[in-house]
């Protein structure tokens, strides 16, 4: 076996462990592993900024359920890679960020963009290391690929130090990395059957990562069975098929007051896979803290999160993977307690989602959505940041299958881009549809380049208010007439789109968003249709002078 350089022992690695694609911005502090790409079999992604290109890995890791794997240049190039690495923290997506770093010799003295990396990452990764030895490269990335995926899934940071990519080494890489699973015992499930059958409410809420094709099926043939109504936790609709008749709707920002009301009304909530934070637990009054007053079984594929927020009547370890397979075997009683109670929680969703509001203004967002709903495939793939805009497609888009959405439960802007991206290079064969607010998109904006240069072709539905939405609803709220710093002069993003050479058009009224899309279907290219909105249309369900005018009454 012939010596390699460190940068080539990172190629080698990556490919052994089934790496796809590598997203980067590139640098200096690494440029062997650049070298070493060279030759390789993995394609490279060039992102214009980290940030973009962190969350491309992120976006990588949430549909596949594998690290997404993004590589940067130190100091700045890491801080710019932050902002993905929270999304991945939060939203449990599995993950390695590769991080070119100074020479070893040179730490402590505080060169040229040095970082601490472990200071820096250590409260948002699963792990952060360095480097230092060419020859235990094979060995740090088989661990980080093993701790991205293996319980909650996360991120990991690399260092790699300019010199220990350059020296020789002789080393074998180990075999490939595989999915670690944990099952939940026989007494458990036996016990969990035992609560099924006397439960006269139950609801079963599903979030988190680690799902499959696959476990989805099995659970829809588990909800079947029991006659259960089955909720998706915040931005994880896409775990149970929308119009399916147990499906209750989702659990996020905006809820159905009566979905709300059954779960607070339950005697047997089904956790699984999610860990009900802020978001989706309606800022933690869904469930009381720490036992709540509903009896709670809750999965998860990480022992400590189970108790660390809620104390769970019943603690599962298991990922949902695994706990699908043995929910094969928990039959259902003779006689359903509640066998309406799908039909009637379906029934609330169908209603609550079917409504299709007026808002102020020529172009109506609930236009928008209908002509969607009536034309686009069921296996299309929604991407969307942070903002009001989002209400659009979390309330109103029904999601059929599984690995159609990725969307940041962080509710980190900026994502939207940068996500369709990377949806579109992993799913070419799929339709890819980014929404973004005029405020979220321009967070990450240059990142249309790298659709154009790799030639995604994405469609990106831009909801222009010309004001930061969201953080204006608030201040309406609180500060009512006071505005402060969230009024925005935009560009004409049509014209920006077209200067990358992709297609662009602006639209001003609801009948022509239809013709737009075909055109933009057709065009072969990226593109971006500029949807101009009245600022009056803050929200689905208030405009902004409503807002104002119940804060002043309020006082």
């Amino acid at each position: 076996m012939a010596a390699k350089s460190g940068g080539q022992l990172i190629v080698d690695a990556l490919e052994t462990h089934g790496a796809e694609r590598v997203f980067c911005v590139p640098g200096e502090s690494y440029l062997a592993v650049l070298d070493a790409l060279h030759d390789a079999s993995i394609p490279i992604t060039l992102c214009r900024q980290e940030g973009g290109a962190a969350m491309m890995a992120e976006t990588y890791g949430k549909l596949t359920g594998k690290p997404g794997i993004c590589m940067v240049t130190r100091g700045p190039g890491a801080t710019n890679a932050a902002a993905g690495i929270h999304v991945a923290m939060q939203d449990s997506t599995p993950m390695i960020l590769f991080i070119g770093q100074i020479e070893s010799g040179m730490r402590e003295r505080e060169a040229f963009q040095e970082v601490d990396y472990r200071q820096m990452f250590g409260g948002m990764t699963k792990w952060v290391a360095e480097i230092d030895h060419a020859d235990r490269v094979p060995e740090f990335i088989s661990r980080a690929y093993h701790v991205a995926t293996s319980g909650r899934p996360g991120p990991v940071v690399l260092a790699l130090p300019e010199d220990m990519l350059v020296e020789m080494a002789d080393v074998a890489q180990p075999a490939p990395w595989t999915q670690v699973e944990t099952y939940p015992g026989l007494t458990q499930m036996a016990e969990l059957q035992k609560r099924l059958w006397a439960a006269e409410r139950p609801i079963a809420i599903l979030g988190g990562s680690r799902w499959t094709e696959d476990a989805v099926a099995g659970f829809t043939r588990f909800a079947e069975r029991f006659a259960m109504p089955v909720a998706c936790s915040f931005r994880r609709q896409m775990l149970f098929d929308n119009l399916h008749p147990n499906y209750a709707g989702d659990v996020g920002i905006g809820l159905n007051p009566k979905l709300a009301e059954r779960v607070k009304a339950s005697d047997l909530i089904l956790l699984v896979g999610g860990r009900l934070s802020e978001m989706p637990s309606q800022s933690y009054t869904l469930l009381d803290i720490p036992q709540p007053s509903q009896p709670l079984v809750h999965v998860h594929p990480d022992a400590e999160e189970l108790g660390k927020v809620y104390r769970p009547t019943m603690a599962v370890h298991a990922s949902p993977s695994a706990f699908v397979k043995a929910l094969e075997g928990v039959q259902p009683p003779n006689e359903l307690k509640s066998p309406g109670a799908a039909e009637a929680a379906h029934a609330d969703y169908l209603s609550w989602s079917g409504a299709r509001p007026k808002t102020p203004g020529d172009l109506q967002m609930a236009g928008v959505m209908e002509w969607i709903e009536d034309n686009v495939a069921d296996d299309a793939i929604f991407t969307n940041g942070a903002g009001n805009y989002a209400t659009w497609v979390h309330r109103f888009h029904r999601f059929r299958k599984f690995a159609t959405q990725a969307a940041p439960t962080s509710g980190s802007m900026g994502y939207g881009l940068p996500a369709a991206v990377a949806a579109k290079l992993t799913f070419p064969e799929r339709e890819v549809i980014c929404f973004a607010g005029d405020g979220c998109l321009q967070m990450t904006m240059q990142e249309f380049g790298t659709a154009c240069q790799d030639k995604a072709n994405i469609i990106v539905v831009l909801v222009d208010n010309a004001m930061y939405g969201t953080i204006r609803m608030h201040q309406e709220r609180h500060y009512p007439g006071r505005v402060s710093a969230t009024e925005l002069v935009n560009p004409d993003f049509a014209a920006f789109a077209r200067a990358y050479g992709a297609h662009a058009e602006t639209v001003l009224a609801t009948e022509d968003f239809g013709p737009a899309f075909e055109r933009a279907r057709a065009s072969g290219k990226p593109a971006l249709l500029h949807l101009k909105i009245d600022p009056e249309a803050l929200t689905p369900a208030a405009s902004l002078s409503q807002i104002r005018e119940a804060a002043l009454k309020k006082g």
